[in-house]
């Protein structure tokens, strides 16, 4: 708003300069002395119409707030001001005229005072009704732009209270299943279910330290994901295998907190947990088109019938495999990805030959 009035001050200034310079050039068509009477009446005239308006923008500022919902009154209480141009206009800027005229031991003569009063008041209004729209104008866009930073503040704060309530709901989640994973180990293996418990503290002490931040560095988040990971593969000691595949150079890029977590949890859960033999699971983070790759694929999983016949294992696959491998996991990162990235983000769910399951998540990183 500041930069505005500055500007506004600078063409205020320039058009007044115009207005004596072209005074003057007339002037001096027919005389060719006494450019000073010109250069008088254009600055009695702008000092004049500097200090109507300063006083009608002070005293008619309080009504701004009618520039959006209301314009008509707005208008209305400007327009009251016009009477007081056609009434002081002529008295203020021809006194200092005659004032001047006679400090310099001239007479300063000019029409009659009612042909005076009409030919100002003419001006007057012309010159009133121009700055009006003009400052409408201005105040209308402001009041767009302050509009706008007031819809994009309330888009942001729903969307942090939206990021809020996922991650809150995310880390109860993950906390029941490690503590059901423990508790069927408690009397059957003493020692595994108190190894389990020491990566559990852990798991949720990396999770305590990210506090409610929805991105973190891709090395905090791997910290939670290596903690899981080693949780879950004591339980599952002789039934999987997890190999890693980390590009060390991304480690400072952000991605969602517990955004792979999910991911490895779904296989455990809909795999691991539903066979006999041996599955591998593979981890990898590597940079491709610009974009991070988060990977997770294993080589026993499947996906629904109604997701691999979709061709699509976009994130509708990952809502449509739900019932089998998404659950709450997977649509919450679904649903944080769409609030963090705007569609920047992709989420896809990708069958593999004979068998298997990839879960892929593509995210900008500038870093």
């Amino acid at each position: 708003m500041q930069r505005t009035r500055t500007i506004i001050a600078i063409a205020w200034t320039l058009f007044w300069i115009l207005m004596v310079s072209t005074s003057v050039q007339e002037y001096l068509r027919d005389h060719d002395h006494g450019i000073w009477k010109p250069m008088l009446w254009e600055t009695s005239s702008a000092l004049t119409g500097t200090v109507l308006l300063i006083l009608q923008r002070r005293y008619t500022r309080k009504y701004d707030v009618f520039i959006s919902n209301a314009p008509v009154r707005w208008f209305a209480r400007q327009l009251a001001w016009l009477p007081v141009y056609w009434v002081m206009f002529v008295p203020a800027a021809f006194s200092m005229r005659h004032a001047v005229y006679g400090l310099m031991g001239e007479t300063y003569t000019h029409e009659g005072w009612a042909k005076v009063y009409l030919y100002e008041d003419i001006k007057m209004t012309v010159f009133f009704s121009i700055f009006v729209a003009i400052t409408f104008g201005v105040l209308s866009f402001h009041a767009m732009l302050d509009e706008k930073v007031r819809v994009e503040r309330a888009n942001a704060s729903l969307r942090e209270a939206q990021l809020l309530r996922l991650s809150q709901q995310m880390q109860p989640h993950f906390l029941f299943n490690a503590l059901n994973t423990i508790s069927s180990l408690m009397y059957s293996d003493v020692a595994r279910a108190d190894a389990m418990l020491v990566q559990l503290s852990d798991v949720l002490r990396a999770t305590l330290d990210v506090g409610e931040r929805h991105l973190v560095p891709l090395e905090t988040e791997l910290r939670i994901l290596r903690g899981y990971a080693a949780l879950m593969s004591e339980r599952f000691a002789d039934r999987v295998s997890i190999a890693w595949d980390i590009d060390d150079s991304l480690l400072a890029c952000e991605v969602p907190v517990m955004s792979m977590q999910p991911l490895l949890e779904n296989i455990f859960k809909h795999t691991v947990e539903k066979r006999r033999q041996p599955t591998a699971i593979s981890i990898s983070v590597h940079r491709a088109d610009g974009a991070l790759v988060l990977r997770i694929e294993d080589d026993s999983g499947t996906l629904p019938a109604a997701a691999s016949r979709a061709g699509d294992s976009s994130v509708r696959g990952a809502d449509e495999a739900g019932a089998t491998g998404g659950g709450i996991g997977v649509r919450n990162l679904r649903e944080r990805l769409d609030a963090l990235y705007a569609g920047r983000a992709a989420f896809d769910l990708i069958a593999l030959s004979p068998a298997g399951v990839r879960a892929e998540v593509r995210l900008p990183c500038a870093s």
